[in-house]
């Protein structure tokens, strides 16, 4: 028998909201973000990034996905937590190209 999880997806960018999206065919997402313009954005079913797949899985499928800037309750009662938020790696380490 499948589950439907509660699965919180921290930071809406190509990749978070690309897994965002999927998953919340099949379960139920919170998108995190802190940026209030994306969470509306994505909350009325519009891309905040220019992605045809995003934006037509936004504008035609059935998702259980809703945005929110409180992290912490997105957090709290999750099955599931993905990180999908940049890391400043070429700010604190010297990395040679």
């Amino acid at each position: 028998m499948k589950k439907n999880y509660k699965i919180a997806v921290a930071g809406t960018g190509y990749v978070g909201l690309s897994i965002a999206t999927l998953l919340s065919q099949h379960h139920q997402v919170t998108a995190v973000d802190i940026i209030p313009e994306k969470v509306d954005m994505i909350n009325n079913r519009k891309s905040p990034i220019q992605d045809d797949y995003i934006e037509k899985y936004l504008a035609e499928k059935e998702l259980n996905l809703t945005a929110t800037l409180d992290a912490k309750v997105a957090y709290s009662d999750a099955d599931f937590v993905v990180i999908a938020a940049p890391t400043n790696v070429y700010l604190k380490l010297s990395v040679a190209a």
